[in-house]
């Protein structure tokens, strides 16, 4: 028996130390930051003493795009397969805390301030403006649309929350007492109003489409359209995806 109880006592000291190595160390399994192949072309913002710069290529006129990246993208390169598609269009695509030498260190909280800030410096400029998430960005890109007047919100790719992919991905964590970044995109879908169009992949290994269908049923009805794609992989480019293609460039 007290070999028994020995056993357990063991294997309660290591599951919680393990719970305390995952808290500690959540945000290098959740960011993984990437320097800027394309460092040319960038703006930079001041945000709480914090310098975060902006992927930019300027365009005049009403038509902006703000994007917001995977957790491991170098939204540098992306913008040459955005000026591609939308010659029309400024854009604006976040390099987040961390990545593409931007200054400090990536969080829910930092990242959401940075989206509003950039928002507040594209929509000094642009009257018509598309935010677009792709993965993580699902998280800032729904945020703005709740609670900031914008024409259209595209979300590649994307997910509830956070907390629902780790609970999935690590059922044998309790992840809703360690996550503290939970990015729950599910939350504020409810409050946004403006067309939304959601790509995902029928059969996505990274984020299950589960979590796309949960964010979908989250809007108000009417409001946002679910394109499943069966060809469509987590990480495909955006020039090569006829469905992100279609859903960036919107109604004309």
């Amino acid at each position: 028996m007290a070999r028994w109880l020995g056993w357990i006592g063991g294997l309660a000291l290591a599951y919680g130390g393990l719970c305390l190595l995952m808290a500690m160390t959540q945000r290098s399994f959740i960011y993984f930051p990437r320097p800027a192949g394309d460092p040319s072309g960038r703006l930079a913002l001041e945000v709480e003493g914090t310098r975060v710069l902006v992927a930019h290529r300027p365009h005049p006129g009403p038509r902006a795009l703000i994007y917001f990246g995977g957790n491991a993208e170098d939204v540098s390169l992306t913008r040459a397969e955005l000026a591609a598609l939308l010659p029309d269009t400024a854009l604006y695509l976040l390099h987040y805390r961390g990545y593409g030498g931007s200054e400090g260190r990536p969080s829910e909280t930092a990242l959401r301030a940075d989206a509003r800030a950039l928002y507040a410096h594209v929509a000094e400029r642009h009257s018509a403006i598309t935010l677009v998430g792709r993965s993580l960005g699902t998280g800032p890109a729904v945020h703005l649309a709740a609670t900031r007047p914008v024409q259209r919100l595209v979300l590649l790719v994307p997910f509830d929350s956070l907390a629902a992919v780790a609970r999935g991905a690590m059922p044998w964590l309790p992840v809703d007492l360690l996550l503290r970044d939970r990015w729950d995109a599910a939350d504020e879908a409810p409050k946004v109003r403006v067309p939304t169009t959601i790509v995902a992949a029928a059969f996505d290994a990274v984020v299950p489409t589960r979590h796309a269908e949960a964010l979908h049923r989250a809007f108000p009805p009417g409001v946002a359209e679910l394109v499943l794609v069966p060809d469509l992989d987590h990480n495909t480019p955006i020039l090569d995806s006829p469905a992100f293609r279609a859903a960036l460039a919107g109604p004309r």
